[in-house]
């Protein structure tokens, strides 16, 4: 399985529109493969989108995608609305479960890390030594590192009911000392934003 990430910066302002577009088109691209998650940032950078897309490999992402383009519906009309785009190309930690359509929060935390290079795989060994543990405070929506696009990022996504509940957790779960698992000797730089799912966003 692979995930590709589309991150759209968009005109100030227009965040609305884009997604009213984006919905009225998405029954149209829905045919040819399903959509993982789709959020708009509240914190970070503001007027930015991300939509994420599952595929089973490379093959699949190029036949779905050259069929797409042949949708007169698709993509929705919506080019004057965005400022840039860029697309990433995404593997699943082997401890993160597979994006399906589920009610899991009303606010995400996209965590997004660069180590050194060659240290994802030991990266990914640390973190599935604590994830059990991790998860006994909040579930985790999803963990990637990039295959394709700006290399040794490592990305993890935590949904939260609101921001008090995302306070509570961070403190728990540093309580015993096991979160968060030992990697600062491999990073590099760190940043977080805040997402709110779209309201046809399957994973909510």
């Amino acid at each position: 399985m692979i995930y590709e990430m589309r991150t759209y910066m968009l005109k100030p302002g227009t965040t609305p529109e884009f997604e009213e577009r984006f919905a009225e088109a998405m029954p149209h691209r829905q045919k040819y493969s399903r959509l993982g998650a789709f959020w708009h940032t509240e914190v970070g950078p503001l007027n930015q989108v991300i939509h994420v897309w599952p595929y089973e490999d490379m093959a699949e992402r190029t036949r779905v995608r050259a069929a797409a383009a042949q949708d007169p519906n698709w993509p929705p009309r919506s080019q004057e609305l965005i400022m840039s785009q860029e697309t990433e190309i995404l593997l699943p930690a082997p401890f993160m479960r597979p994006l399906e359509p589920r009610q899991m929060g009303s606010i995400y935390e996209m965590r997004i890390y660069a180590y050194q290079n060659g240290a994802i795989p030991e990266v990914l060994k640390r973190w599935e030594g604590l994830i059990k543990e991790r998860e006994s405070h909040s579930l985790l929506a999803a963990c990637w590192y990039t295959d394709v696009g700006a290399l040794n990022k490592f990305i993890h996504v935590w949904p939260y009911r609101d921001f008090a509940e995302r306070e509570r957790v961070r403190q728990e779960s540093r309580r015993n000392g096991h979160w968060p698992p030992p990697t600062r000797e491999f990073l590099l730089r760190q940043e977080n934003k805040l997402l709110a799912p779209a309201a046809f966003s399957p994973l909510k």
